[in-house]
């Protein structure tokens, strides 16, 4: 059982995004969740009231901004600025899901790059540090001018399957995307497994079949990716993988969102097993053959770490073990 923490000079507070993952970060950390009320208006107005004294405290505010996004972050600033007028010595966002992360860059004309956006106003309302699992893209962090903790979700995920015994020559890390070898490359690293990389001869909504790039055959495949959103990619991937000759399909994404039919999708592609953390407090059916990994105790372990002005470093090689949501 993990002692309560002795230090009264932090407080952490849970929103409405997930609040499953910080009752497990509260009780990894031995910190209690503080008192907080959110609720809306009728006309969708969101009021916060933080019903305990935070002067003078460095105060942790879990929040996932995931489905309702604006809903999320609207609440999240709103519980920033709560905090930073009653006085709080720093505020620290901890966000397992970072919303709007997707859109990193200009892809076409006229596009807005809304994670800088985002950036800009928590880094506006008051944030001092923000930590967060698994970034859609890594240069996510240079859009804020303040220190951004980014953990990564593969060392987890590679423990897990190394204790299936999923290592070595039989298993074969297939990225379902070419923008995704960098990720691949780390687990298969972790696992001593060659990877292969799923191509397309066009890459928009209208997608000729894939074909890969790598040997599959006769092996156990690991589809990998950052995020499950509509399944079609993993859905797709699992198809190109089974007809090159794979043995066993596991998939496996950091953020489960399940957004629209995902979950038929997925519950009809030859997928074994699909693995996600807790990062996401998903409201919508899920796949049938969905396992999750819980993050919490790595991100307990950074908060402790923040405030004791200990190195996050070494959390970068953790492992956790599997827990069932």
């Amino acid at each position: 059982m993990v002692q309560p923490y002795a230090d009264k000079q932090i407080k952490l507070f849970s929103l409405t995004g997930n609040q499953a993952i910080a009752e497990k970060i509260s009780k990894a950390a031995g910190i209690p969740l503080g008192k907080v009320s959110s609720r809306q208006f009728s006309d969708g107005e969101i009021q916060i009231n933080i019903e305990e004294s935070v002067r003078g405290v460095d105060v942790y505010v879990i929040q996932s901004t995931s489905y309702p996004v604006n809903d999320h972050l609207w609440e999240l600033l709103i519980m920033v600025d709560a905090c930073i007028r009653a006085s709080a010595n720093s505020v620290t966002v901890v966000m397992p899901y970072f919303g709007y992360a997707r859109q990193d860059r200009t892809a076409a004309p006229r596009e807005p790059i809304t994670a800088k956006l985002v950036a800009n106003m928590l880094v506006k309302a008051g944030v001092t540090r923000v930590v967060t699992l698994d970034l859609h893209a890594v240069q996510v962090q240079g859009f804020f001018d303040i220190p951004v903790d980014n953990l990564f979700t593969v060392p987890l995920f590679a423990d897990y399957y190394a204790r299936k015994g999923l290592v070595g020559d039989d298993v074969v890390i297939v990225s379902p995307k070419n923008s995704g070898i960098k990720r691949a490359r780390g687990l298969a690293e972790s696992l001593n497994a060659p990877i292969a990389i799923i191509d397309y001869a066009q890459d928009d909504s209208e997608r000729e079949e894939g074909y890969i790039i790598g040997n599959v055959a006769g092996k156990k495949a690991i589809l990998i990716d950052d995020i499950i959103n509509t399944g079609k990619t993993f859905s797709e991937a699992s198809k190109i993988v089974q007809n090159n000759g794979a043995t066993d399909i596991y998939a496996v994404a950091s953020h489960g969102l399940f957004a629209g039919k995902a979950t038929q999708l997925l519950d009809a592609a030859p997928i074994q097993e699909i693995l996600v953390t807790d990062s996401v407090d998903s409201k919508e059916q899920l796949p049938k053959n969905i396992q999750f990994l819980s993050a919490s105790e790595l991100i307990a372990d950074a908060i402790i770490r923040i405030h004791e002005r200990r190195p996050v470093s070494p959390l970068f090689n953790a492992t956790i073990h599997l827990d069932k949501k």
